[in-house]
């Protein structure tokens, strides 16, 4: 699909505007479409849970737009984490032991955090921008099933959230969850979700 550069210009610097304001974007991902904001902004995280009506005791993904900022929310990055990252070919949210230097809400009460780097151009970039990392959370009620594409995507959500970008920017082609990984220790991990 050919995406207008200057559209995409547009559409980037607006959602890292909005984002930096406190709202809350719904957006594609490398995989289905996310609510997502700040991760830094607890009002905004806030607003997340409300939308999806989600316990706040459920923790949250969160995006990077590439590995070598790992370190400024992991304070132990396993050894085995980047040789995986670095070979990576499909998106993987990695689970890690010591997540700091974010919301309270957003760390695990075992003090894990979900983060997967992403590989959209888009989402990427928006990421870059705003200098933070980005929520994922899919684009549904809690308890509800995952919309696999935007046409699925619920009246009710499309509505409480503060914008919507273009779908021309939705260029992935999983339309399923990531894999997500769990580190135990420096040189193990499972799988949680393949």
């Amino acid at each position: 699909m050919q995406v207008n550069i200057l559209a995409m210009e547009e559409e980037i610097e607006k959602c890292i505007s909005l984002l930096k304001e406190g709202k809350v974007i719904l957006y594609p991902t490398d995989t289905v479409w996310g609510i997502g904001c700040d991760a830094t902004n607890e009002e905004a995280l806030s607003r997340i849970y409300r939308i999806k009506q989600r316990n706040e005791k459920k923790s949250m993904i969160i995006l990077l737009d590439a590995m070598q900022r790992l370190p400024m929310y992991v304070k132990k990055i396993p050894l085995i984490a980047w040789d995986l990252l670095a070979h990576v070919t499909r998106p993987t949210t990695f689970i890690y032991q010591t997540a700091y230097n974010l919301p309270d809400k957003l760390i695990h009460e075992d003090g894990t955090i979900a983060i997967r780097i992403v590989q959209h151009e888009f989402c990427r970039r928006v990421i870059r921008g705003l200098g933070h990392p980005l929520i994922s959370t899919s684009a549904n009620i809690a308890g509800e099933p995952t919309p696999q594409t935007f046409d699925k995507i619920s009246q009710e959500v499309i509505s409480q959230v503060d914008y919507v970008v273009s779908q021309d920017h939705a260029t992935s082609t999983d339309f399923k969850p990531s894999r997500l990984i769990k580190f135990m220790d420096d040189y193990n991990f499972t799988i949680i979700r393949d």
